[in-house]
């Protein structure tokens, strides 16, 4: 029974100073862009982007070697 009186205000103290840490948090603008981060790691900023000459008249990339077949294809015939 003794030990509860120095738990509680362990736990209250603890729980102060975790709401002091959010509250900080959220004031230094930790918060502020949730989404930024989880799309850039999506896009490479080093490759420079492709002109819109090489993309195919469909838009579709394949440009003038619309009629060959992927890469993945050709290299399993050269297998055979």
């Amino acid at each position: 029974m003794s030990g509860i009186v120095y738990l509680i205000p362990i736990a209250l103290f603890l729980g102060l100073l975790g709401l002091l840490a959010f509250l900080w948090a959220l004031r230094s603008g930790q918060f502020d862009d949730l989404d930024g981060a989880a799309q850039r790691i999506l896009f490479d900023d080093d490759e420079e982007p492709r002109p819109d000459a090489s993309r195919g008249a469909n838009g579709d990339g394949m440009g003038e070697n619309a009629d060959a077949p992927p890469a993945s294809v050709a290299h399993e015939d050269r297998e055979r």
